[in-house]
């Protein structure tokens, strides 16, 4: 579905990603690893467009996207869940919903609406007329991801979905992205919680330094404590899997 092609981007003059090839087969969940500051935000930046690579290609479903502007990118059908969340915190939920579908009319098939978004995210209906400001971190997350389903997306590109949220939440979320998965998209996830990739992914990538070190099926991943110590920052409890 989406394949990268020694991609190189840059802040500045700062060199951050360092001929990235990475690919994402229809229908899959693909994970991105690595410690904070390797380049996974970066990665994800880039294929949504807010970072132009100096260097390389962005394919997606047989066409070169690296380049185009991110709203151009989000109407081919690529939806991103920055890991700031970045959700509208005057509007209420409702408005934080409907305004992701602003100038995507020609997307569109009526696959998500509303409603249906309210019965995927039983929280969300509850506080629907309540601002972005109101909701609690977990709250803000799914309305993240709701907002993103909204733009009826064959790929979603998620950034650490689980950050600074209690367990519970992120086993309930854990659960919506299963089922966002049965709904035929596609995802590649930036995650540090290995438990939670492990039991979602099929493959996982691993970064370091700008650079792709690891690429492996999620077997592989779990029996290769080398690698998981080498290039990954582990808790007592990441460290049983």
């Amino acid at each position: 579905m989406i394949e990268l092609e020694d991609i190189h981007s840059y802040y500045g003059t700062s060199h951050i990603l360092q001929g990235i090839d990475l690919a994402v087969d229809a229908g899959e969940v693909v994970s991105l690893l690595g410690r904070n500051g390797a380049g996974k935000t970066t990665t994800m930046k880039t294929i949504m467009g807010l970072l132009v690579p100096a260097q390389g290609h962005i394919n997606y479903r047989g066409e070169v996207i690296s380049g185009l502007k991110p709203f151009k990118i989000a109407r081919k059908g690529i939806a991103y869940v920055p890991e700031d969340r970045a959700i509208f915190i005057h509007l209420s939920v409702v408005e934080n919903l409907e305004i992701a579908q602003v100038g995507m009319a020609k997307r569109l098939q009526g696959k998500w609406s509303v409603e249906r978004i309210f019965q995927k995210f039983p929280r969300l209906a509850e506080r629907r007329s309540h601002r972005g400001s109101d909701l609690s971190g977990g709250e803000q997350q799914m309305l993240t991801i709701a907002r993103a389903l909204m733009s009826e997306p064959d790929l979603l590109l998620l950034d650490e979905p689980s950050e600074g949220l209690a367990p519970l939440i992120v086993k309930e979320l854990e659960e919506i992205i299963k089922e966002i998965v049965d709904e035929g998209i596609t995802v590649l996830l930036v995650e540090q919680n290995l438990a939670m990739v492990t039991t979602m992914a099929q493959r996982h990538y691993i970064m370091d330094q700008g650079r792709i070190v690891y690429h492996g099926t999620n077997d592989e991943f779990i029996s290769n404590d080398e690698i998981k110590d080498r290039y990954l920052t582990l808790s007592s409890v990441e460290r049983t899997i």
